[in-house]
């Protein structure tokens, strides 16, 4: 494994406590946000917003590197491409996110509409990367599973599709006030799945 594919891998292994812990700073400590209740995109607006902008930049820029790195260090094959291809096409979506930022709705930030918001270009743009990084993932899980299944590694076979079903099933059921905390809790599972893999690509406990 050459230097530069052992950074992309360790960049990758940090994205998601990385997105997480970052996510949680604000969280808590941002005036009027109500983590279970305010989409976690709404902390890229307002004093501060810089932070959560970053935020989704920096994760997206190395969940791509990883995508890079996995697909130079597994086994080659059309299924560990399309691998690659799909864990970047997550964090290009993750960049769009912070580049676009979301409309202000929901009463935050301070002074925004009570309700839904009404949307803008770019928070138009904001949801296209939103939307594509779910998509993106979801083939992955789709990809790794039978490319694991192929080549008999059922643990990671099976991590990929209990990854896509929780994630689906945490983001889809419950109650609609609690929406936006089960969406950070399913983005950390889409971003864990990717951060387990170049962890173990690093300690050569896959191929």
């Amino acid at each position: 494994m050459t230097r530069s594919t052992h950074a992309l891998l360790i960049g990758a292994t940090v994205s998601m406590p990385l997105f997480i812990v970052l996510w949680a700073l604000q969280a808590f400590t941002r005036e009027g946000f109500r983590p279970t209740f305010h989409p976690l995109s709404l902390l890229s607006l307002g004093e501060g917003g810089w932070v959560q902008i970053l935020n989704f930049v920096v994760t997206g820029l190395l969940v791509i590197g990883g995508g890079i790195g996995l697909a130079r260090v597994l086994a080659a094959g059309r299924l560990t491409r399309w691998a690659g291809i799909l864990i970047a096409l997550m964090g290009v979506g993750l960049v769009v996110a912070g580049v676009f930022v979301a409309d202000g709705g929901a009463g935050f930030p301070v002074g925004a509409p009570a309700g839904a918001p009404v949307m803008s270009w770019h928070g138009a743009v904001h949801e296209v990367g939103f939307v594509l990084t779910q998509l993106a993932f979801v083939a992955l899980a789709i990809v790794l599973a039978f490319r694991f299944g192929r080549s008999t590694q059922r643990g990671w076979m099976t991590a990929s599709i209990v990854s896509v079903v929780s994630a689906l099933l945490v983001a889809a059921l419950g109650d609609p006030d609690t929406l936006a905390i089960r969406l950070v809790v399913s983005s950390a599972i889409e971003l864990g799945l990717v951060s387990a893999l170049a962890l173990a690509a690093v300690r050569d406990r896959v191929r």
